[in-house]
This record gives structure tokens, C-alpha cells and sequence, in this order.
């Protein structure tokens, strides 16, 4: 049972209701014309700098991210606080390293950027694949997590009831993007990250308010309550049960900054940018948006320590998941007042929308890809308005399944899902990207071996983690088949991207090098500068 009262579950309730029918009728509303495809795909017509810089940001701060990292920081301290910058370092690479060339070259899809180079179908149906292969983890991953969360903030403890909520917001996952495409979800996350900071500030507030606006007496009654001590502050608690804390801790933020960077529901945001000029306002938006954020984050969770302490953190998630609801609860103190409730329902309508948000922008990733990359690609005189049906079929065809799944895994730990899809994106996506937009004598052969490679290699390395079985805390706890001694895949698969990327490269002979090269000196300029006037309309489509 949750330690909320009834008026807090009756509000919490009333708002979820509420958000939802005003979500649905957002999307019916600003959805696309059947016969505009770019509107469903990019909603370029309509994002502003702003809105659009909030959008990124709201698709790059999903619902796991909210409750693991508030979760880390409450349990483990430092590395939960090292853990949450990383978040923002990976925004940053995403902005001065990939932003414009992705908004240059690409259209709807990474596979259009990927397929501007090395034309060919195979090339956008790995491209698709792995696409899907590293959202539906991370979509696993927030769907499972619904019945617990609502359980947990409504009263109810029935398997039945975490059920429901699992195939409601799937249902409604669905529907979003399907009704809403691009600018539908760009409007869900808009308000929601308008909802999640705005919360999220004034309970900081309160939080450095209970200890007279001093910090250092935050962490110092934090350090005091973990059960760590001084071990709090320092580096190495989280990675505390392996054999290598240190190397783990290192490995796990590489994964975080490449992967969080490339991964595709966060990549195609880029598309929606009408000029480079916009592209790096949004990406400016965004970056201050997700800072802002990372500072929220770090005073509540370890404000949850402070204020509850580690064991009553433990008792609601042994994980610590909960320790973002619990910090706001927390900050309004023993005597809760109206208004207070409504700030803290404001909180978890907050989460509850991040929910929605994530699942809907990274189904309809998913959908986008498998109708433009893999059914488009097949019929070159598809129409506009075939190719959005398309789409929105394609979202029924990721969401059914995903849900099927979700219902099954909730009961399980769901942090080796999430690693998966960061690992992915670091080993697979990354070092496709960086060579695609970056090296001259880049081969198809070479692409397909990185994204191929890198993506087989996560896949076999994950299930030997720790997070699969091993420890109390494993999605197999009662199983015991660890090989790997890391938490992630990062030390072996993210280098082992690159050289495969490159052995496919150099080892087929210099005839191809010199051919792709030939191929992006002719492209050089539009992926470093872009298209004069920005991206028109009726642009002509790459690799198709």
C-alpha cells in the first residue's frame, strides 16, 4: 500500500483523467493531414525553437530516467549525482557533434541519414531494425513500470489492476502517435516537461527550505541517514558488489553519454528543425532545460535520503524508484495543507505524462522507421497518404506486442532492459552515425558490420551481467549465470563498433574507400553546411 492519504490518491486520480482527455483531444485536434507526409513524420511547420528545444528534452528525459536516477541518487550519492550529468554531458555531444549534420542529411528516419551515403535497401532495413531493437527495451521498460508506479501512488496492490494500467497507457501509446505523429507528441512532451520542472522546482525549493538553503547541511544529513556515511559522497557505492566498482562506473557512463545521444527518438527530433540556424536554438533550449533538471533531481533525491532516510526509501523500491514521489511527499512536511496536495498531484501527473510521452515519441520512432525505411523503400511510387497509413498501422504493429511483453515483464527487475537500449545505441548507432557523417572512405560493407556487430555483440554480452542474474537485485535472482563482471557492455561492445565499422572498411580494398569517398566529397558540403534555405518541403528523398 502507498503511504499517501486518500485525498492525495483522489486527486492524483482526478488529474491523471483529466490529463488524459485533454492529451487525446491535443492530439485529435493539431494532428496531421492523411495526405501531408512530412507534417505526420517531422511537424516542421510548427515547432518553434522553443517548443521544439522542449520537445528534445522531453524525449530525452523519459520516465526511467526520472525515477532510476532520482532512485540512484537517493541510494547511492555521488554516483547517482555523476549519473545525472551524464545525462546532460550526452545532450551536449548530441548538440556539437550531431545536430546539424543529422538535421543536414537526414529527412524522416536515421535511415535516410545513414542511406544518404551507401544507398540500398539493406542498408535501411538493419537501420530499422536496430532501430527497434533499441527502443523496444526502453519502451519495455516505462510500460512494465506503469502498474507498479500507479499502484504505488494510488493505494490499489491487485496483479489485475497493474495490468490494466500497463494495457491502458500502452493502448493510449498507441494512439498518440498513430493520431498525433510528430507534432502531436512534440505537444505531450511540451507539456510535460512544462509540468515536470515547474513541480519539480518548487519542491527543490521546499526541500533546501527544511534545511535553511544550506547545501552542504543537505548532503551532511543525507551522508548521516544512507547508512554509507562517508562512503555517500564519495565515488563508488553503486558498483560497490563488483569486482571492478571503478571500471564499471567508467564503462556505464560511456554508454550513457554515447547512447543517450543517438538514441533514435532523441536523433529524429533533429529532423523537425526547418534551418541549422533552429536547430541550434532547440538544441540551446534543450540543453538548458535538461540542466535545470539535473539540478532538480539531485536536491530531491538526496533530499529524500535526508528527509526519509535510505530504509524508507528501501521499503517502497528496493531500487529506490520511488524516491522521487517520496522527496516531494517529504518536503511539504507532517502537516499537509490543500495546497500542498495539489503541488504534490502536480508531481505525479508530472510522471504520469512523462510516462505517456516516452512511450508514445518512441512508438511512433519505431513505426516511422518501419514504414519509411522498409515498406516505402520497397514501393517507390508509394503516395503520401498510403505511406501514412502505413505509419499508423506500423504503430499498432510495434505497440501490440510491446504491450503483450510489458504485462509479462512487470514483475521483473527492468534495469538490464534499459542498459540494453543505451548499450545499442553507444555500440551500433553511434559509430555508424560518426562514420556516416564524419569519414571519407566510409563503405556500405563498413556500415552494415557496425550496426550488425555492434548490436550482436550487446546481445550477447548482456546476459552475463550482473543485472540479469546474480545479484538480489537481478531480473533472475534465484539464477546465477554471470559471466561478464560489469553491469554494462560498454567496455567491449562500444569498441568493438568502431573496428568493425573500420575492418569493413579497409579490408574489402582501396576500390571501394575510393568510391565512398567520391561519394561524400560530392556530400561534404551538405552535411557540414546544409541545404541553401534550409529543408524544403518537397526536398528530394535520400536513398531511395
Amino acid at each position: 500500500m502507498t503511504v499517501f492519504d486518500g485525498t492525495a490518491q483522489t486527486w492524483s486520480l482526478v488529474a491523471f483523467c483529466s490529463a488524459v482527455s485533454f492529451t487525446l483531444l491535443l492530439c485529435v485536434l493539431t494532428g496531421p493531414d492523411s495526405d501531408d507526409l512530412a507534417e505526420f513524420y517531422t511537424g516542421y511547420r510548427y515547432l518553434s525553437p522553443l517548443r521544439n528545444g522542449l520537445a528534445i528534452a522531453g524525449d530525452y528525459i523519459s520516465a526511467a530516467t526520472v525515477l532510476t536516477i532520482g532512485g540512484v541518487i537517493a541510494l547511492c550519492g555521488y554516483d547517482g549525482v555523476v549519473l545525472a550529468v551524464s545525462t546532460l554531458l550526452s545532450l551536449l555531444v548530441l548538440m556539437f557533434l550531431l545536430a546539424e549534420p543529422l538535421r543536414n542529411t537526414g529527412r524522416f528516419t536515421m535511415g535516410d541519414a545513414l542511406a544518404r551515403r551507401t544507398s540500398g535497401r539493406s542498408v535501411r532495413i538493419v537501420a530499422c531494425l536496430v532501430t527497434i531493437a533499441s527502443l523496444v527495451p526502453m519502451m519495455l521498460v516505462q510500460l512494465a513500470s506503469t502498474g507498479q508506479l500507479l499502484a504505488y501512488i494510488l493505494g490499489f496492490s491487485s496483479t489485475s489492476m497493474k495490468t490494466g494500467c500497463v494495457v491502458g497507457v500502452g493502448t493510449l501509446m498507441i494512439v498518440y502517435a498513430a493520431v498525433g505523429g510528430m507534432r502531436g507528441t512534440a505537444l505531450l512532451h511540451i507539456l510535460k516537461m512544462v509540468t515536470l520542472l515547474g513541480s519539480g522546482v518548487v519542491v527543490a525549493v521546499l526541500v533546501l527550505h527544511a534545511f535553511d538553503f544550506r547545501p552542504a547541511a543537505l548532503f551532511h544529513s543525507a551522508a548521516e541517514r544512507s547508512g554509507a556515511g562517508a562512503a555517500y559522497l564519495r565515488s563508488g557505492l553503486q558498483f560497490a558488489g563488483g569486482p571492478y566498482p571503478r571500471l564499471d562506473m567508467v564503462t556505464t557512463q560511456f554508454a550513457i553519454v554515447l547512447g543517450g545521444a543517438c538514441l533514435p527518438h532523441v536523433t529524429m527530433r533533429m529532423y523537425t528543425a526547418s534551418d541549422a540556424r533552429q536547430v541550434r536554438r532547440s538544441m540551446s533550449w534543450a540543453v538548458s532545460s535538461v540542466a535545470l533538471f539535473v539540478l532538480v533531481i539531485t536536491v530531491i533525491g538526496v533530499g529524500a535520503t535526508a528527509l526519509v532516510g535510505r530504509a524508507g526509501i528501501a521499503a517502497g523500491d528496493p531500487r529506490g524508484n520511488t524516491a522521487y514521489l517520496l522527496g516531494s511527499r517529504a518536503a511539504f512536511g507532517e502537516h499537509v495543507s490543500r495546497p500542498e496536495t495539489l503541488l504534490f498531484t502536480s508531481v505525479t501527473t508530472a510522471i504520469f505524462l512523462t510516462l505517456l510521452a516516452s512511450v508514445a515519441s518512441m512508438t511512433l520512432a519505431c513505426a516511422n522507421s518501419l514504414a519509411h525505411d522498409v515498406v516505402a523503400s520497397r514501393r517507390s511510387g508509394l503516395t503520401p497518404v498510403r505511406e501514412t497509413a502505413v505509419a499508423r498501422v506500423s504503430a499498432v504493429v510495434v505497440g501490440a506486442p510491446v504491450i503483450a511483453l510489458a504485462a509479462l515483464v512487470q514483475h521483473r527487475s527492468l534495469q538490464p532492459l534499459a542498459t540494453v537500449s543505451f548499450c545499442l545505441a553507444a555500440s551500433a548507432i553511434a559509430p555508424a552515425l560518426v562514420y556516416s557523417l564524419f569519414w571519407r572512405r566510409f563503405t556500405r560493407t563498413g556500415l552494415l558490420c557496425t550496426l550488425v556487430g555492434g548490436s550482436l555483440a550487446v546481445l550477447v554480452l548482456m546476459p552475463g551481467t550482473r543485472l540479469v542474474s546474480g545479484s538480489p537485485t537481478a531480473a533472475f535472482p534465484e539464477s546465477d549465470f554471470n559471466w561478464f563482471p560489469f553491469t554494462t557492455t560498454g567496455l567491449v561492445s562500444i569498441p568493438l563498433g568502431f573496428v568493425l565499422g573500420w575492418l569493413g572498411t579497409v579490408l574489402p580494398g582501396r576500390r571501394a574507400q575510393k568510391e565512398a569517398r567520391r561519394g561524400y566529397e560530392s556530400l561534404e558540403r551538405l552535411i557540414l553546411a546544409g541545404p541553401e534555405g534550409g529543408i524544403a518541403p518537397g526536398r528530394t528523398e535520400p536513398g531511395r
